[in-house]
């Protein structure tokens, strides 16, 4: 029957952030709308996002890990993963590639990000890319082009889809209380989430900053987010007077992105970066650099600025604190932006009718 309850895999290869927190709210919705699902991650991944929680069966693996033994691993670990199952779903390129060399078939992957900063992952992503686009039945990507450099990679059936940000809980205190107890009350807050990686450009947000610490207005940074560059990204605050305050990894971000004037993502690429969700979903003004699928996300909802130009960065960080009515205008017209993004239940829904789909070709 075509309204039966799917078996359904999902592979998923390391992810800290918000491909991670995407498919966590994905395998939830699904649960819930009583389809089974059987979760294929790395030990890692699951400390982090605690799959069996939604309700998924797991089996741990080394999906995304570069050495042949851990491939080898990984491929045998998908291949009996799915032996019974209606579909499987690869979230990112490796997760596709170690797919689609397991022989599995009806399989979605979906491209989540553009090719890796770090010179180590760099290096066979180019196979991966290959393999992932062309042992996809369907390729998904969160942005255009995304979808150009799966096509370039051979995938043939192929859209652009949503990557829609879990519902946020609740703010639980004030933007006043977050302020005192961040120690910047009185003082202009701009806020990243993010990871502290090279992707993210936070070297580009303190450069930015620098000398802020000299201002009369005294303005905060805060950085929420853990990664390898912590220690990097305090130095280099120190050596240029950028009043960064890293704050770790944080449950409760709502609050924070209440509580900021501005929230800024500088990255080098994003496809459909979760925290600019947030930030319109609360309506907290947004300042991003103009890359991936950010303006197709935003529209005219947001100040962007191009990527890798700190002066940019500085100017329109400077025009948005001086200006209350410009930041007033993009709160409501994020609010207004937001309102208009598929939903969570309505993009599992066309997950769902696009395996049933495959599913009967």
């Amino acid at each position: 029957m075509a309204d039966r309850p799917l078996s359904i895999t999902v592979v998923v290869g390391p992810t800290s952030g918000g491909i991670g927190r995407h498919v966590h709210a994905v395998v939830q919705q699904l649960v819930e709308m009583e389809q089974r699902v059987c979760v294929v991650a790395p030990d890692a991944t699951d400390a982090l996002f605690d799959w069996r929680s939604t309700g998924a069966t797991l089996v741990t693996a080394p999906v995304g890990a570069a050495s042949p033994g851990a491939l080898m691993r990984a491929r045998r670990a998908v291949r009996l993963a799915t032996t019974d199952a209606d579909v499987s779903h690869a979230h990112g390129v490796r997760a596709g590639a170690v797919s689609a060399l397991a022989g599995v078939h009806p399989l979605v992957v979906t491209w989540h990000n553009t090719r890796p900063v770090r010179w180590s992952r760099r290096l066979g992503h180019p196979l991966a890319e290959r393999l992932a686009a062309r042992g996809a039945d369907l390729t998904l990507a969160v942005s255009r082009d995304l979808l150009g450099r799966a096509a370039a990679a051979g995938a043939t059936d192929m859209k652009v889809v949503a990557a829609p940000a879990p519902p946020l809980p609740l703010p639980k205190r004030s933007p006043g209380e977050v302020r005192s107890a961040l120690g910047v009350s009185g003082r202009p807050l701009v806020l990243a989430v993010a990871r502290l990686e090279a992707q993210k450009r936070l070297d580009l947000l303190v450069e930015a900053t620098a000398g802020w610490r000299d201002r009369p207005d005294r303005p905060a940074v805060v950085l929420a987010g853990t990664g390898r560059l912590a220690g990097d990204l305090e130095r280099r605050a120190r050596q240029l007077r950028s009043p960064v305050i890293l704050v770790g990894r944080r449950d409760d971000v709502p609050d924070l992105i209440r509580a900021s004037d501005v929230v800024v993502l500088p990255s080098d690429w994003e496809g459909y970066p979760l925290v600019a969700q947030e930030s319109l979903r609360l309506g907290t003004p947004l300042l991003a650099t103009a890359v991936g699928g950010v303006p197709d996300l935003v529209g005219e909802a947001a100040r962007l600025v191009p990527p890798d130009n700190a002066s940019a960065l500085r100017a329109a960080l400077d025009d948005l604190i001086a200006d209350a009515d410009e930041r007033a205008r993009l709160a409501d017209a994020g609010v207004r932006r937001a309102a208009m993004w598929p939903t969570l239940p309505a993009t599992v829904d066309e997950l769902l009718t696009d395996y049933r789909n495959l599913m009967f070709r």
